[in-house]
């Protein structure tokens, strides 16, 4: 093998090792499960938000009661900071129903179980690192 053969596949194969390095970074693709606990009832669906660090909606679900408890996967996540926000649907009307003073009658929560006195927690409370395939336990609210 003479010099030029020789250099260009040093240069191939160091490009090689830089772009497997990028590559296995940053395009790397996650899954994120959720499993929420402690539901009342079997009644309606869970409503998910996924929200990335400057609270926009990344994604969002309609998750199935079971057996009082509600699992469900988001996948194809970039490694980033995520939040969740969810509540229980029960009457089917797509909103968190409130009573006349404005506190929740439907159960809901948030990642971290970023629960205050009277509300959630500040938003970066919510806040949690996706570098790998995660599970997220979650105890709902009422």
């Amino acid at each position: 093998m003479d010099r030029i053969e020789y250099r260009k596949m040093a240069s191939f194969s160091f490009f090689l090792l830089i772009l497997s390095q990028f590559s296995g970074s940053a395009f790397s693709q996650y899954s994120l499960e959720i499993e929420i606990s402690g539901i009342r009832n079997n009644q309606g669906v869970i409503m998910i938000q996924l929200l990335n660090s400057s609270q926009e909606v990344v994604d969002q679900v309609k998750g199935v009661i079971k057996d009082d408890s509600c699992v469900v996967t988001f996948t194809n996540l970039a490694p980033s900071k995520y939040a969740i926000q969810y509540y229980q649907d029960e009457n089917l009307n797509e909103k968190l129903d409130k009573n006349k003073l404005g506190i929740p009658t439907e159960g809901y929560g948030f990642s971290n179980d970023a629960y205050g006195m009277f509300g959630p927690k500040s938003f970066k409370y919510w806040l949690f690192d996706l570098n790998s395939d995660k599970k997220v336990a979650l105890r709902i609210k009422y």
